[in-house]
This record gives structure tokens, C-alpha cells and sequence, in this order.
């Protein structure tokens, strides 16, 4: 066969689908388009087998450890999904015990972090963190606005302060708002924005910083009590309030339960908003978030829309319109199944199933650890010196052949020629399942080391991305 001929083929085998002539039925075509409607219709059991056998490609999510988002939740959730599968959040006029359900939520929520009067608090749920984080530094931005124009002062080059390892929300809320991102470099000594030399980044056009409550790339808090003391050492010596944004798309589930004497939340006074995710270590399937603000007068009222839709009024703080109301249900269905003390429970197993990991990595030769996984029940890894014929890249490719996600990837900006290994434990990660995981480490890092010589590469590495 030609070159010529041979890649026509292939082109037109990449825009056809086969049908397996034990699914199709009789009449229904066995060749269909793949970038086109096909013409005709055909069985729902067709389409489900297809649909189906190409989803089965993705794997097995629960053994998916390079994700934060929640792969489990039980029957009775499974079921309140089904029947809330067909509600949009925003038609409140039209669900309005989804509505009522869903505000009883982010109270909740405002009290488990302390909000100084759960009265005079407002908060809405999201599709996720990321648009919790979007509307947590909008509003940073708009009450910095509001207050220039108050005196007197330009509005034009606002900018906000950031870890270099913060989530790419940021980056960006940054690119998509005109907000200058200033990036606070993670060092060996400074893993995390700690307050080290934040005077360097403040100055009169600075909206905020973000604290985060569970940095992706290590699973570290930011330590929220220094940072809002450095800047109270700032106003103090230029007269600059500068308020905090914390991220806790992770940790704000956590800390309250397994660390409640970390001071990270409105009980530090800088603290503006929090974010969290709802599909992370609030336990529910993908789909919801959650921010409340210290108070209503530090959420601008320019930010809450008032619409008229379906016959009622409808307050609406929120990037999106129509979303789901049933992982707002899934929430509160935790909320009540759990309690604090299975809230507490559940986080702290996570937590005991990372150390476990993570102690027992750390007696392998090869490795230090970077995070213990005693903050988010997520951590690190990274080689140790010397010569090898191998790098995390290699362990990562070898575990994902037996089915394991387990990332390698570089650390951000001047840490990025060093490359670290996560696991995030989650809710459904067993200590059963974690030995499997450790069984498996260990056989391919022993396969990996009995290598003579540098396994072949092509290309070049493409790593995680956060």
C-alpha cells in the first residue's frame, strides 16, 4: 500500500466509528460518522454500548489518585442524584426547597468557620472552587475599586498577591479581570506564602492575598494567622488595609475537624471571604462549591443581580446561570448524614491512610518526603540524589500500567528543576487498597532500579497539570 493511499485510510478510519455487529440492530447502520450527526436513528441500547465501552477507556477513578474531586458516595446519595438530576439551581422561583436547602448550606458552612454574626453574612454555592475563587477575588477587586473612587484615585492597575504554587483559578481570575498577578516564589525554605518578605509585593494598588488552605502541589497550608500579621506590620508602616482571600478548596472541610485549633478562618480579622469545594473533602460528586463573606458589607452589593425569571424575584450571585441543584441536595445530604463527628471521622482516616503511605515511602531508599499528609491527607515525594537510569516520570508510567494515577510533575517557577510525586487520599482510599498501592510501589521501584540502563524516551516529558 502507498504512503499516498495509507493516510487517506487512516484519515478516514479516524472519522468513522464501527459498530460491533453483536450491538447494532437489525436495520441500524454499522458504520457511523464521528464528527457528524448520523442521519438516522437507533436503538437507546446501541447508543448506551458505545457511549459505555468508550468511557471504560478513562479507568478505574477510585484508584485516580492524582485527583482531589470525590469518586464515591453511597447508595442514598446515588439515588438523591437520580431524582434531582433534572433541577437548574438558579430556577428558585421553581425549586423552592433547593433554594432554602441551598442557603442553609452556606450557613452551615459560615458558622463551621466562625463568621462573626451568621445574621449579617452572606454566600452562595458554585459549580466549584474555581468560580467560588472567581467571586471571592472579584469581590476583593470591587471594594478596592469602591474605595479608590472614594478618594480621589485611579482605578487602573490593580493587582493581587499570590504564591507561585497557588490552582490555575487564579492565574485565571488574574488574565480574565485585568488583575496583575504578583507571585510570591516557593523556595526550599519557603514552600508556601508564609509572610516572608510580602512588603516587597504590597502597595497601594494591591486588592488582596490569597491564602491557601492546602496547596496542590504539596498538600501544605499557608499559614493564614502570619500572613494577616505581616500585614497588619504593613498598615502599620504605610497605613495600607490589605485583606485576605482564603482559598480553601481543600482544607476548609478539614482543618475545622482534624486541626480545630488552627486559626485560618473569620476568627483572623483580615480574613475577607473563604472558598471551598463541595466535591473535594466536602464528599460530594463533581458539580458544587462554596463562598461565604465575613459580612454583607464586604460582599458589594454591585455583585448581586436581581432578575426577574420564571415569574419571581431572584437574587443571583453567581459566573454562571443555569447549573445543578442536585449536588447542592448531595451537600446538604452529607451535611446531615455526617454530623461533625462523621465529617471528623471520615477526614481523619484519609488523613491516617496518607501518613501511613507516606511514612512507608519515606523508608524507601530512593525517596525523601517532601509533605507528610497531615495537613489535607495529600503529599509529596521526591528523589534523592545520585545516579539512576530512572526518574518519577518512569514510576508514574509504571504504575498507570496496573491502573494507578499517581502524578509526577515539576514545582513551580524557582523550584521548577526539582520533581516531586503526589497522592491525594480520598474517601474510598482504604488502608486495604493503600497496602495494594505500597505493594505496588515497591515492586516497580525495585524493577526500576535493577535497570542497567536509561529506559529509551522519544519526546520530551509532559508533566501534570494542576
Amino acid at each position: 500500500m502507498s504512503e499516498l493511499y495509507r493516510n487517506a485510510a487512516e484519515r478516514e478510519d479516524e472519522s468513522q466509528i464501527s459498530i460491533n455487529p453483536v450491538f447494532a440492530r437489525p436495520g441500524e447502520a454499522t458504520v457511523l460518522p464521528r464528527f457528524d450527526l448520523p442521519e438516522n436513528q437507533m436503538s437507546g441500547d446501541t447508543a448506551y454500548q458505545l457511549v459505555h465501552d468508550e468511557a471504560m477507556l478513562d479507568g478505574n477513578s477510585r484508584l485516580n489518585l492524582a485527583t482531589f474531586v470525590s469518586t464515591w458516595m453511597d447508595d442514598n446519595a446515588g439515588k438523591l442524584y437520580v431524582e434531582a438530576a433534572d433541577k437548574n439551581m438558579i430556577d428558585k422561583d421553581e425549586y423552592p426547597a433547593t433554594a432554602a436547602i441551598e442557603d442553609r448550606c452556606w450557613r452551615i458552612l459560615g458558622n463551621l468557620w466562625h463568621v462573626p454574626d451568621p445574621h449579617n453574612t452572606i454566600g452562595t454555592s458554585t459549580i466549584g472552587s474555581s468560580e467560588a475563587c472567581m467571586l471571592g477575588g472579584l469581590a476583593l477587586k470591587r471594594l478596592w475599586q469602591e474605595r479608590r473612587r472614594a478618594e480621589g484615585k485611579s482605578t487602573e492597575k490593580p493587582n493581587l498577591i499570590l504564591s507561585a504554587g497557588v490552582q490555575v483559578v487564579w492565574e485565571k481570575f488574574c488574565n480574565y479581570w485585568d488583575v496583575e498577578a504578583r507571585y510570591v516564589p516557593v523556595t526550599e525554605e519557603h514552600l508556601v506564602l508564609d509572610g516572608y518578605e510580602l512588603e516587597k509585593y504590597v502597595d497601594e494598588n494591591t486588592i488582596g492575598v490569597v491564602a491557601i488552605l492546602g496547596q496542590t502541589y504539596t498538600g501544605l497550608y499557608e499559614p493564614v494567622k502570619e500572613i494577616a500579621a505581616k500585614l497588619d506590620e504593613i498598615q502599620a508602616s504605610t497605613g495600607l488595609d490589605v485583606r485576605i482571600h482564603v482559598d480553601g478548596a481543600s482544607g476548609a472541610m478539614v482543618a475545622p475537624f482534624c486541626q480545630p485549633d488552627l486559626e485560618w478562618d473569620f476568627t483572623v480579622e483580615r480574613v475577607n471571604s473563604i472558598s471551598t469545594s463541595g466535591h473535594k473533602y466536602g464528599l460530594v460528586y463533581p458539580g458544587v462549591g462554596w463562598v461565604v463573606w465575613r459580612n454583607k458589607e464586604v460582599c458589594p452589593e454591585s455583585l448581586v443581580f436581581h432578575v426577574s425569571y420564571l415569574g419571581g424575584d431572584m437574587p443571583t450571585l453567581a459566573l454562571n446561570f443555569s447549573r445543578p441543584g442536585a449536588q447542592v441536595l448531595l451537600q446538604y445530604y452529607q451535611f446531615l448524614r455526617l454530623g461533625r463527628e462523621g465529617y471528623r471521622e471520615v477526614q481523619q482516616n484519609s488523613i491516617d491512610v496518607a501518613t501511613y503511605l507516606s511514612s512507608e515511602i519515606e523508608k524507601l531508599d530512593p525517596f525523601s518526603l517532601v509533605s507528610r499528609g497531615d495537613t489535607i491527607p495529600v503529599f509529596a515525594w521526591k528523589l534523592n540524589p545520585g545516579q539512576r537510569n530512572w526518574d518519577l516520570y518512569d514510576l508514574a508510567d509504571r504504575l498507570r500500567m496496573r491502573g494507578w494515577l499517581v502524578p509526577a510533575y515539576p514545582m513551580p517557577d524557582d523550584l521548577s528543576a526539582l520533581v516531586v510525586q503526589r497522592i491525594v487520599v480520598r474517601l474510598g482510599l482504604s488502608k486495604d487498597l493503600a497496602e495494594l498501592l505500597l505493594a505496588a510501589i515497591k515492586e516497580e521501584v525495585a524493577f526500576l532500579e535493577n535497570l542497567d540502563a536509561p529506559i529509551p524516551r522519544e519526546k520530551a516529558r509532559t508533566s501534570f497539570a494542576h
